[in-house]
């Protein structure tokens, strides 16, 4: 029996994971967290042997989140279910230790076969993805200017470009103002661009995150 944490800050989301998984053969749901706070103390309570982790919640979350886990417990099986179908989203979190990346448009029978394989210790990503991490693996010239981002720095480039100022990214992130501002400089600088205008036009140009146009 595979035991499963799910992590969502959305009720209707969990309950409806939980009602797919309850009617999975060898699934259990051991528990359920609303935040990253939560997670991180359920991860250190320990009890199962997956977590199902949305990657934006409150508190720690995304890339930052799955880092601490698999430094926390490496042995602990990590399957992403993101609302981002993007495949640098997913490529960042099998490099942060993620075993697995699934889209909540997914079907809940491909979300139960993820859960399989990525519980009996394999990988579950798409060709797509599979092809972006070998190219990340191997240096190119052809690399588009956002590859050249910190997980951190294209965390707060895709705020940026769905429309949160400064402020709002450093209440969600928990970072200071002035943090926020410094990874703002470094994105425009590593892109070679002046705005947060010219940001969103390459955002819709590259079909990066949930952009907000106009």
């Amino acid at each position: 029996m595979k035991r499963i944490l799910i992590a969502d800050d959305h009720a209707i989301v969990r309950d409806g994971l939980r009602r797919i998984l309850q009617g999975a053969p060898g699934i259990e749901v051991a528990g359920e967290a609303v935040s990253g706070d939560e997670v991180m103390a359920r991860v250190r309570e320990g009890g199962f042997e997956l977590l199902l982790l949305d990657m934006s919640m409150p508190g720690k979350s995304g890339i930052e989140l799955i880092k601490w886990v698999k430094a926390t417990r490496p042995g602990l099986a990590v399957l992403v279910l993101s609302m981002h179908q993007e495949e640098q989203y997913a490529v960042r979190a099998i490099r942060a230790g993620a075993s697995g990346y699934v889209t909540k448009e997914s079907a809940s029978a491909l979300l139960v076969a993820a859960i399989g394989k990525v519980a009996d210790g394999g990988l579950y990503i798409s060709p797509g993805v599979a092809e972006q991490l070998a190219l990340t693996l191997s240096p190119s010239t052809d690399r588009l200017p956002h590859h050249a981002l910190s997980d951190r720095e294209f965390e707060v480039f895709s705020q940026l470009v769905a429309g949160a100022t400064v402020s709002d990214i450093a209440a969600r992130l928990h970072l200071s103002g002035k943090t926020v501002s410094t990874h703002k400089a470094r994105i425009l600088e590593k892109m070679g661009m002046d705005s947060v205008a010219e940001l969103v036009r390459y955002a819709v140009a590259h079909q990066l995150g949930n952009v907000r146009e106009g």
